[in-house]
């Protein structure tokens, strides 16, 4: 996975984090028992050449080797908290859901049945994420901040350009062109929900 390799290569040349040694076989199997996921190919590659840790200004890399449970569980979390977030307080239903129930009690526990079985998402940095599952590759980074969710990268290395600079492919340019492929994500970043 030559574009791994580039992503890890590029958060090592800008110099925006701390780098620890990448995660062994071990610890990645520790991680996936503990949390109930497996990293998808790519993000499992870029985790074993480098683990980015925060510096002490920042609060976006995971550190799945020494991070507090309860804040990885929170990551982990995060996006399908922010669904029921928008079921909550605002107009989302999704019309697979059914027909969409009288009061929030009703809605927020359909939902909540529906949101146990999507694709989990795993936290590449902050509200970025990947999704899980080993034999997965290539999938390209959202931005995912309640049922606002946005393309924030074609691939890993692309993100790392979009997110922390250096050589890569305005967003502008013809061949920045993203498509996720991942289930129930996706429909966020189409019509009815996407713009």
């Amino acid at each position: 996975m030559p574009h791994v390799m580039d992503a890890a290569a590029r958060l090592a040349a800008l110099g925006c984090c701390r780098l620890a040694p990448g995660l062994t076989d071990a610890e990645f199997a520790q991680v996936e028992a503990a949390y109930g996921f497996t990293f998808a190919d790519d993000h499992r590659a870029f985790l074993a050449a480098a683990l980015p840790l925060d510096d002490d200004r920042g609060h976006g890399w995971p550190d799945w080797r020494d991070g507090d449970p309860a804040e990885l569980r929170r990551m982990l979390d995060w996006p399908v908290e922010g669904v029921l977030f928008d079921v909550e307080h605002n107009v989302m239903w999704d019309p697979a859901w059914g027909p969409r129930p009288h009061t929030v009690h009703e809605r927020l526990a359909v939902a909540a049945k529906h949101l146990s079985d999507v694709p989990q998402l795993v936290p590449v940095y902050a509200h970025r994420y990947l999704p899980a599952g080993r034999g997965a590759s290539g999938h390209p980074v959202l931005s995912v901040y309640q049922t606002d969710i946005i393309y924030y990268g074609v691939d890993l290395s692309d993100y790392i350009h979009q997110e922390f600079g250096g050589p890569g492919l305005d967003r502008s340019d013809p061949a920045w062109n993203p498509v996720a492929t991942v289930p129930f994500w996706r429909d966020f970043l189409q019509p009815p929900f996407g713009r």
